[in-house]
């Protein structure tokens, strides 16, 4: 991978920050106002007009800042040279069913990727006005403050964290099995039902450990970021390299990944309880 200074990686990391910023006031603006929510490709899977505002000023403020540089957007799909060493990957509301029901548990998420791995990454919060910012080698903040995974290293002791894709009544591949199994060998499992969040929750010590499937790289890449600035460990279920459009996530604190690892492995299938 070519390197880029601390300096370039800076400028990418403002600018993304200015357009989650950007994207959090028209969040804000329409907080509580919706007239109309919309399913898309799939029962449970909203869209609102703040989806749609959002983006588009994500999208003017990368393309004004950045025009040479290809997107890869939740609304508006691929823009530019996909072939390109870097790609943003923006979800400007992940959480929309939360967002829709007035539940604040909702960001704005902007990650870069370079060659395919996540360098840039910005995660804002503007209900909680909670700025999660981190580029390679530069560290992770929580409003500008640094942050840092927990040191839980026993899994009993941990809480963790997880989501359910749309398709969860559809499709046998849920992890349903994973949510119980591990509600019994740890402290509890909670469910945000916003994966940028969850992430940007262990990176700060929140919470001790994530996995969930089901996943585009627009609800993961920047909180990739921020948790492995913030000491954090980031890999597939079985602990190989993550490949970013997988679908699948595992990320810690690093203190309980193995073991957290090998008992996804062990999880009985739900048909199989009695």
């Amino acid at each position: 991978m070519s390197q880029h200074t601390p300096e370039q990686l800076q400028i990418f990391l403002d600018i993304a920050t200015e357009a989650a910023m950007t994207a959090g006031a028209i969040l804000q603006a329409y907080w509580g106002k919706l007239d109309g929510v919309e399913e898309k490709g799939g029962a449970g899977n909203l869209v609102t007009v703040a989806d749609k505002e959002a983006e588009a000023a994500i999208l003017k403020v990368l393309q004004r800042h950045l025009p040479e540089h290809p997107i890869l957007a939740e609304e508006s799909g691929k823009l530019g040279d996909q072939e390109s060493e870097y790609l943003w990957a923006i979800d400007p509301l992940d959480g929309t069913t939360n967002y829709a029901h007035q539940y604040p548990i909702a960001a704005a998420s902007i990650g870069l990727l370079i060659k395919g791995k996540p360098q840039v990454g910005v995660v804002y919060n503007p209900f909680r006005d909670e700025l999660f910012r981190a580029a390679k080698g530069l560290g992770a903040t929580c409003n500008r403050r640094p942050i840092r995974v927990s040191p839980t290293s026993d899994l009993s002791k941990s809480l963790l964290v997880t989501g359910f894709a749309y398709d969860r009544r559809e499709t046998p591949d849920n992890n349903y099995a994973e949510f119980c199994y591990l509600t019994h060998l740890t402290q509890g499992v909670r469910r945000s039902g916003c994966a940028s969040l969850d992430l940007s929750d262990v990176a700060c010590g929140r919470l001790d450990g994530y996995w969930e499937r089901g996943l585009s790289p627009w609800d993961i890449t920047a909180g990739i970021v921020v948790l492995e600035e913030a000491g954090g460990k980031v890999t597939a279920y079985d602990g190989s390299p993550i490949r970013i459009d997988s679908g699948r996530i595992l990320a810690t604190n690093g203190q309980i990944h193995q073991n957290l690892s090998r008992e996804l492995s062990q999880v009985p299938p739900l048909s199989t309880w009695g």
